[in-house]
């Protein structure tokens, strides 16, 4: 009897990867990114990742590197996926290739209510630095964003 062996990724995002994310997001975010967001953010040679469980596309993340940090600018993982690690990996992931690329520390914003997302950063050593007041579109208006920051 044969086992399976389950095996996950990490890979740059292609165009044709799009529609599957595009699912995700939708599923995850109120207010999700555009198809063109995520095609800009390829074309533009952003970091664009997504991470995939034998053919399943569980999550995604794109990170913009600056000269001195890197800038995450948005990571999702399937609602199904969620609380299972993988954020966590995702996350890791664009850490280490902060650190490959010499940045002194990486920054990401996050909704103020998105608690499950805070704690996680938290746990990995990101550190609120600032708030911004009014930066995300919210049901009733708008919603604060915490920007946090990890120094490598």
């Amino acid at each position: 009897m044969s086992v399976i062996q389950q095996t996950d990724q990490i890979r740059e995002m292609q165009l044709e990867d799009v529609g599957r994310i595009i699912l995700i997001e939708r599923e995850i975010f109120l207010f999700p990114w555009s198809v063109m967001n995520f095609i800009d953010s390829i074309k533009s040679g952003y970091y664009c990742r997504v991470l995939e469980q034998d053919d399943e596309l569980i999550g995604y993340g794109i990170t913009m590197m600056g000269p001195d940090e890197a800038h995450i600018l948005t990571l999702g993982i399937a609602a199904q996926r969620q609380y299972q690690g993988w954020g966590g990996k995702l996350l890791d992931y664009f850490i280490q290739l902060a650190k490959q690329n010499n940045a002194l520390a990486v920054i990401l914003d996050v909704r103020k209510s998105n608690t499950s997302a805070i704690n996680l950063y938290r746990r990995l050593g990101f550190q609120q630095i600032a708030l911004r007041k009014g930066y995300y579109p919210a049901m009733c208006g708008r919603e604060d964003a915490l920007v946090m920051r990890l120094d490598l």
